[in-house]
């Protein structure tokens, strides 16, 4: 089997998977569409082999990593699914309270990759919850197929009531200072907007290619945002022109950042769609957004 690399790879292949990945497209047409572009050497299985996530070999910070205290947690979301598991990440040996941050996974659970995400930026100096909105349903299956297929049976407003409850148990806890910011990818992104219209005392949200509310819903938001986009995410992209004239009516507090020639998922290293140095700017800039907004 021919060892791809990302030049191999047409703009149309990434296309695809964003639409599988959205459940846009079934399976089987998403294999079907793909066997268009196996071509010059290049199987199908060669395609999805190097096209979906590898987590194996790409954890940056694992789970019992010294630096970090890990461990699973469950609180309660009456609103929501009831009682839901979730990561909880904060450095080792830290006696004063730290400012929080909630971590929102994708459209499948919380895979390890948001798991790492949470563990990243516990080590930058906070103490970081990581729920997954798949607990009522038995949590995170193992894979992204069958986690996305878990996660479009429940009601996404019933999920961003489980991610408020996050908020509040964080904010409650014995070492945090009640300073909480949050985090999201993708779905993440809608749920970090959403937070932010539906949480008066959130202290500041970031999305990652993540949906926008509507305008009379931006008019809630009290807290800054950041906003991260792909040049090449003409979804999320199309949606941005109202929601920026609608922060700017409401006098809001907004950064927007696009990161050119890269796809939804940019951040996402598991994937050949992560782009590093986007990758890693934007990470610093949310990092330093926090450590700003919640002091």
């Amino acid at each position: 089997m021919k060892k791809l690399k990302k030049e191999d790879i047409q703009q149309e292949v990434f296309d695809l998977y964003d639409d599988y990945a959205h459940n846009r497209l079934e399976r089987r047409q998403f294999l079907k569409k793909l066997s268009l572009y196996a071509v010059g050497g290049i199987t199908i299985p060669s395609l999805l082999s190097f096209i979906m996530p590898n987590y194996i070999d790409s954890i940056l910070i694992n789970s019992d990593d010294p630096r970090i205290d890990t461990k699973y947690i469950t609180y309660d979301s009456p609103k929501g699914g009831g009682q839901i598991r979730g990561q909880l990440s904060k450095p080792m040996n830290t006696k004063k309270k730290l400012p929080g941050i909630i971590v929102v996974h994708e459209n499948r659970g919380l895979n390890p990759y948001i798991e790492d995400v949470g563990r990243r930026a516990a080590l930058e100096g906070f103490i970081t919850l990581a729920p997954d909105a798949l607990t009522p349903l038995g949590g995170y299956p193992g894979n992204d197929d069958d986690g996305r297929a878990l996660q479009s049976k429940r009601d996404k407003n019933e999920m961003l009531e489980d991610f408020i409850a996050a908020y509040h148990y964080l904010k409650s806890h014995k070492d945090c200072t009640g300073q909480i910011g949050v985090v999201g990818f993708c779905f993440g992104g809608w749920i970090a907007n959403m937070m932010a219209v539906k949480v008066p005392s959130l202290s500041a949200a970031v999305a990652y290619y993540g949906s926008q509310p509507s305008k009379d819903e931006t008019a809630l938001i009290k807290a800054p945002l950041m906003m991260h986009n792909a040049s090449l995410d003409k979804r999320i992209l199309d949606g941005w022109p109202a929601f920026e004239e609608a922060l700017k009516e409401y006098h809001k507090k907004y950064e927007m950042f696009t990161y050119p020639d890269v796809n939804h998922g940019f951040h996402n290293n598991t994937t050949p769609r992560y782009d590093e140095a986007a990758a890693t700017l934007s990470w610093q800039r949310t990092i330093t957004f926090f450590k700003h907004n919640l002091k």
